[in-house]
């Protein structure tokens, strides 16, 4: 198990400081961070804490898991890395538009250029 904790559901008025006062309770904090948005500054509700061992970071998971934070019940769970998820938060979703990758659909041509290619010209029946 890693020592990085996603903990997620909480108040937007919850600082970064509160979030380690709390898994302080469960073992050394090492870190707390909440997510913001980077236009407006607020936050997305959702953070990171990194906990000193896997037993500190496995303890504040049963402890602190569905408990309540500022009003909010809040979920503690393992961080997983972001490669094994994908851009969007779906596993095997890929955001790669490169040269290699084929079209998302054919692109169709008619024979004999477009129909402003056809003006002037005689048209056989």
């Amino acid at each position: 198990m890693g020592k990085k904790l996603f903990v997620g559901n909480l108040s937007f008025d919850t600082s970064d400081k509160d979030l380690r006062e709390l898994f302080s309770s469960a073992g050394t904090c090492v870190s707390a961070t909440i997510l913001t948005d980077r236009a407006t500054g607020r936050s997305r509700g959702f953070g990171f804490v990194e906990m000193s061992s896997d037993d500190e970071a496995q303890s504040a998971i049963a402890r602190l898991n569905d408990t309540e934070l500022q009003g909010r019940r809040i979920s503690v769970s393992e961080a997983r890395e972001r490669s094994a998820q994908g851009p969007s938060g779906n596993p095997g979703h890929s955001r790669s538009f490169g040269p290699d990758l084929p079209p998302s659909r054919p692109r169709f041509r008619k024979e004999g250029g477009s129909r402003r290619g056809l003006r002037g010209r005689k048209r056989s029946l």
